[in-house]
């Protein structure tokens, strides 16, 4: 079984408090739960209007599958069109 995890993080623009970055942070977070199957949270800069990141895991028997679902979800984020992607980072742990 592999486990495999994508951080991603987001320029948001236009969002001048916590409360503006509510709403894109839920509205992609849906989506990718929705399109993609797998478990999002907001995992780091919380206290930052303009960057959201996000986790995004995933599991499977082995690493291609999961690796090339984490590949469309960043692809997806980028072309949604909400912020500027500015940095992904995979990690896989087998066991």
């Amino acid at each position: 079984m592999v486990v495999g995890s994508l951080q991603l993080t987001i320029r948001l623009h236009g969002c001048n408090s916590l409360k503006e970055k509510r709403s894109p942070r839920q509205r992609i977070s849906q989506r990718i739960r929705n399109r993609f199957k797998v478990a999002v949270s907001e995992v780091d800069t919380q206290d930052v209007w303009t960057l959201l990141t996000l986790g995004v895991a995933t599991v499977g028997p082995d690493r291609a599958p999961v690796e090339r679902v984490l590949r469309d979800v960043a692809d997806f984020v980028e072309e949604l069109g909400e912020g500027e992607l500015i940095e992904e980072i995979l990690e896989f742990e087998r066991y």
